[in-house]
């Protein structure tokens, strides 16, 4: 399996807030918070990121992955993003809610 799509990384809270830490990773997050649950969005769909390079936004994405706030979906020619929630729920209640709010 590509190392870029493993889903199984542990919630650990300080490199959950590492990974929050930077202003585009919180961004994604929040608007992932935002989106309907379950929803997949693909990569280059987050606001600023469409003009970042592929390196950066890829960087970004396997922060957050590594940090098991989000899985990646592979399909075909589309890498897409879900938020874990359920997941974060567990292991952090309330933080998705407080990230919502800004």
């Amino acid at each position: 399996m590509n190392d870029m799509l493993r889903q199984d990384h542990p919630l650990v809270l300080a490199t959950v807030l590492k990974a929050l830490n930077d202003p585009t990773r919180l961004r994604i997050i929040q608007e992932l918070i935002n989106d309907e649950i379950g929803a997949e969005r693909h990569c280059t769909s987050f606001s600023g990121l469409s003009e970042v390079a592929r390196a950066t936004r890829s960087h970004h994405f396997k922060v957050l992955r590594e940090a098991g706030l989000v899985s990646l979906v592979d399909r075909g020619n589309l890498l897409l993003a879900r938020l874990r929630r359920d997941e974060i729920e567990k292991a952090y209640p309330g933080l998705l809610n407080i990230l919502a709010r800004g």
